[in-house]
């Protein structure tokens, strides 16, 4: 969902939906993280103490970049700051926070999640770890914000994680990117020391997804086509 494709209303269901898709993938679990969406001058975001991988439209509170309500009967999550910080900083489009199983045991015990495969560049390389603090302060926040300079994505210390992207679909797309290479971490790191990409390596991933139009469908080129 973009701003220029939302109509009133949309947004709610739209984060609903990715709640309880984010809940079937296993990164939600009972009452704890949030979804947003932002449309325009607007907001729409998670209830607090709702349980998200069920989240009806109706626990979705829209408010305003001042963190007014607009629309909704229930109170928003306590990580609404941490949210309108993104946006007021970063100009997302949507802000995904989860306490992902993968993700928050690398939280528990590293200052960064390193580059150990190509796909993390979509993330920004390098994922940092923002220092603990307690949850819906504006410390957390702070720490958050700065660890996404950058980024698309940032690890809180014994919390969880959190992405952003342009639209809800693909911060919905980085949650789970950045739970799989945490997984993938783990693993790696059970067997011995994970190895990580150079800078000289990720730039030629970078020139190569470039030179290929990696990661988007293509068709045959006509002469192949008349070959067949």
């Amino acid at each position: 969902m973009t701003a220029s494709s939302a109509t009133p209303g949309r947004e709610r269901t739209a984060v609903a939906d990715a709640c309880r898709r984010l809940g079937a993938e296993g990164l939600l679990i009972g009452t704890a993280g949030n979804v947003s969406v932002r449309v325009e001058d607007r907001v729409a975001i998670t209830a607090t103490g709702a349980v998200l991988a069920d989240l009806t439209p109706d626990q979705v509170t829209v408010v305003d970049l001042d963190g007014d309500i607009v629309t909704g009967d229930l109170r928003p999550t306590s990580e609404l700051e941490l949210h309108l910080g993104v946006y007021r900083r970063y100009g997302a489009g949507a802000v995904v926070h989860t306490h992902a199983p993968m993700a928050t045991a690398v939280s528990c015990v590293l200052d960064e999640l390193p580059c150990i495969h190509y796909q993390l560049l979509a993330l920004g390389g390098t994922v940092r770890v923002a220092p603990y603090a307690t949850f819906g302060t504006p410390e957390l926040a702070e720490a958050v914000l700065t660890a996404l300079d950058g980024r698309s994505a940032a690890l809180m210390a014994n919390h969880g994680a959190l992405t952003h992207a342009p639209t809800l679909g693909k911060a919905v797309e980085n949650a789970l990117l950045l739970e799989w290479a945490c997984g993938v971490y783990q693993r790696a790191a059970a067997m011995g020391r994970p190895r990580v990409l150079d800078e000289q390596q990720q730039l030629a991933v970078v020139e190569a997804a470039i030179a290929r139009n990696y990661g988007a469908t293509q068709p045959v080129p006509p002469a192949q086509e008349e070959a067949r």
